[in-house]
């Protein structure tokens, strides 16, 4: 089993920045292939925000592109979320994502966090 502990959200007023951190924990021996952050705003669906894989190669919603950064430090199994020039409509609950291999079982996991909450006032 694999845990992502998500910390950093909070409440931000329009115009500041956030950062994100999650890091991923097992008792077992894993590698990441890729991690990332979706989030959902109230009465929405979970959407992609930003991704990146062990290669390094990035994905980011359009709506995010040029004020939030995907960062990895995947020695540490950890990820983070810059999130800069926020807006009221970046307000939701923002989940973290990673897509491991379990090295002692051989096994493909898609993992989610808890979830940290982002507001961003007007």
């Amino acid at each position: 089993q694999v845990q992502l502990v998500e910390s950093g959200g909070g409440l931000v007023q329009a115009g500041g920045s956030l950062r994100l951190s999650c890091a991923a924990s097992s008792g077992s021996i894993f590698n990441i292939n890729v991690m990332g952050w979706y989030r959902q705003a109230p009465g929405g669906q979970r959407e992609l925000v930003a991704t990146i894989t062990s290669g390094g190669r990035t994905n980011y919603a359009d709506s995010v592109k040029g004020r939030f950064a995907i960062l990895r430090d995947f020695a540490k199994k950890t990820v983070y979320l810059q999130m800069n020039s926020l807006k009221p409509e970046d307000t939701a609950v923002y989940f973290c994502n990673a897509r491991v291999l379990v090295i002692t079982s051989l096994r493909n996991l898609e993992v989610w966090g808890q979830g940290t909450l982002v507001t961003v006032s007007s």
